[in-house]
């Protein structure tokens, strides 16, 4: 085997012409699909032209090029542990390598070729079954290796169990894509949720102009979208990252005959997509159906005027009644909007009322009557939005159909000194968490107290990037990244006597250890006038109360190419059913100040054991496929 040979016939053509510049090396990397940070590559092209007359490389450079970018001593290392003899791993070696170092024991002979002919690039070593350290190296880098278990990319858990027993990824106030005061909506905040598996979006449905509903956050300054458009989005990318039951749940603030409009929207442009009867014209439900039995349809969320029978009744008969009157205590938005936005008035000195001498008067509740257009609710089937009284209420009297909103600040109370009650309650009925009002730049709340009681549709802004929607983000990549996730078995059962705070006969506790080894093409600081940064990684659990902790690497001074730790960290999980494992990668400009590189986020039960790759994600959700964190994964329960 000549691997030099090899390389050179890869990359003699690119060279006939003579010597090339930084572009025809970028073009080159390229061609052999080689992932590489620009900052990083000009620092390496400009030391070796630095070395020499002029601003080209001849072969001999772009290999040394090539070799800084691709070739990392912590491979070659792991590499020569197992060769015969340094150059080459016979199938043989490679299949001992998976057992012992990467824990797959049930890896055989076929699992050791699918490898070689998967990675090998080198056709004469392909030939004999082995593999070089060039196929070797696009081995360790590639998804197999990826910290994140390959079997938790596709769909993997039972999707038979009722809606309720699942997390579902949710979306507050879809439409906007900044701040809930002045900010634009657009559509694309629909379309970017659908494409990361969004599987409950929100509308804000208002009175428009010529009958046409339309869509913003009431009361303020947001921009208007037409209702209509966002369904033609959702027709469109209903299902692109998702097989799954979607579902729209509508903030109805529109006038009868507005609703009347949606309700023909939805028909008309969702077509055999829009669920709008039971499955099997069932009436009487005592437990929601599964999302395999809802695949490829659209679910309203929306209050609801009688019972499902009477709906199906008035379907058949095609009957077109009346829009009926139900209080404001009933159809207001559950939604936490914020305070008025105009100026407070002033009474003139005349009409001021002494507080001194005469008590305040009497407030009168006045109950104004919003009126539910029967075509709309008569859409609204398997989530009829019902406003939240108790859990005592609850219990006695709501249906399995019938779904809660409930603001955070409230939430998180019950959470508190309710917990019991409050997983008790999220075991029978989809629960739906959304932010308070004041979160005015659309921030976000820690959506981990929520899934750890069980409540299925924790709601985030999701167009602000930050920690919390990391989380989200991480959470959501189980299971195929289908937007639904099965609920821990002690968050299902109605007999349950878990809570976050005593976890009691549920804990199940892991040991982990992760050696974190190196880094690779880390994004350079934005300080840095070069390729340089100050990383260290943090390393955070969120979970139940008694798993939540973080742990801290040094700091490797300016090298954001190839930084070195050989650090080992140790967590004992108690849950690990609901906890998160987050890798941030900072760079410490000073004791007091860090500047964010990248992170990755996944459930603790998705990591792969032994020598893995970590790819990053950039503040914005993007992934730098260039960067990544290489650790040592171990744990036994």
């Amino acid at each position: 085997m000549d691997e030099n040979r090899w390389f050179w016939s890869v990359i003699r053509n690119d060279f006939q012409s003579g010597n090339i510049d930084l572009e025809g090396c970028m073009r080159l990397l390229e061609k052999m699909q080689i992932n590489f940070d620009e900052d990083h590559l000009k620092h390496i092209f400009k030391k070796t032209t630095d070395k020499q007359t002029g601003d080209k490389i001849n072969m001999d450079d772009f290999k040394a090029v090539y070799r800084a970018l691709v070739h990392r001593p912590e491979f070659e290392e792991l590499f020569k542990a197992y060769s015969t003899d340094g150059n080459i791993l016979p199938d043989g070696q490679l299949l001992k390598f998976l057992a012992k170092e990467q824990f797959q024991t049930e890896a055989n002979e076929t699992t050791a070729l699918e490898i070689i002919m998967k990675y090998e690039p080198i056709d004469e070593v392909r030939k004999k079954r082995q593999l070089s350290f060039e196929g070797f190296i696009r081995y360790m880098n590639s998804d197999e290796c990826s910290i994140f278990k390959s079997q938790h990319r596709s769909i993997y858990q039972d999707m038979t169990k009722p809606l309720c027993d699942y997390f579902i990824s949710s979306s507050h106030n879809t439409y906007l894509i900044a701040d809930q005061i002045m900010g634009p909506s657009h559509l694309w905040g629909y379309t970017s949720a659908l494409l990361k598996g969004c599987r409950c979006l929100e509308i804000d449905c208002w009175d428009g102009n010529n009958d046409e509903p339309i869509v913003y956050h009431g009361h303020t300054l947001t921009s208007k979208i037409p209702f209509r458009s966002v369904i033609h989005v959702v027709d469109k990318y209903a299902f692109t990252s998702s097989p799954y039951p979607l579902v729209l749940s509508l903030e109805n603030h529109c006038s009868p005959k507005q609703q009347e409009v949606m309700a023909h929207c939805l028909k008309n442009i969702l077509g055999d997509k829009l669920l709008s009867t039971p499955l099997g014209g069932e009436v009487e439900m005592t437990q929601l159906p599964s999302p395999e039995a809802l695949k490829f349809k659209v679910l309203i969320k929306n209050k609801k005027v009688g019972t499902h029978e009477q709906s199906m009744l008035r379907m058949e008969e095609e009957y077109i009644g009346e829009a009926e009157e139900v209080s404001d205590s009933d159809i207001q938005s559950d939604e936490d909007y914020p305070e008025d936005m105009s100026p407070p008035r002033t009474r003139s000195p005349s009409k001021r009322r002494d507080r001194r001498s005469s008590p305040p008067p009497q407030k009168k509740s006045k109950v104004r009557k919003t009126r539910i257009a029967l075509a709309l609710s008569d859409l609204v089937v398997y989530t009829k939005s019902q406003k939240f009284v108790s859990f005592e209420h609850s219990q006695q009297h709501q249906k399995c159909y019938e779904n809660n909103s409930i603001g955070e600040s409230q939430a998180r109370k019950l959470a508190r000194v309710s917990a019991s009650q409050f997983i008790s309650h999220t075991t029978r009925f989809i629960t739906r968490i959304y932010p308070k009002g004041s979160r005015m730049r659309s921030s976000n709340y820690n959506p981990q107290e929520f899934w750890n009681i069980g409540c299925q549709m924790v709601a985030l802004n999701f167009q602000t990037p930050g920690t919390h929607m990391e989380l989200q983000e991480g959470k959501f990549l189980d299971n195929g990244g289908c937007g639904y996730v099965l609920k821990p078995e002690f968050l299902r059962d109605r007999n349950t006597t878990f809570t976050p705070r005593n976890v009691g006969p549920y804990s199940r506790p892991m040991s982990l250890s992760i050696r974190l080894i190196s880094g690779h093409q880390l994004p350079p600081s934005a300080m840095s006038k070069t390729n340089k940064a100050d990383p260290l990684v943090e390393i955070e659990i969120y979970g139940v109360p008694e798993d939540e902790t973080r742990k801290r690497s040094s700091v490797v001074k300016s090298n954001a190419l190839c930084p070195k730790w050989n650090e080992t960290f140790s967590f004992n999980i108690q849950v690990p059913e609901l906890a998160m494992i987050r890798f941030c990668v900072e760079d410490e400009v000073s004791l007091v100040n860090k500047e964010f590189l990248g992170q990755y986020t996944l459930p603790v039960t998705s990591l792969n054991t032994g020598y893995r790759n970590i790819p990053l994600i950039s503040k914005d959700g993007i992934k730098l496929e260039s960067a990544s964190l290489f650790a040592h994964v171990w744990y036994y329960q």
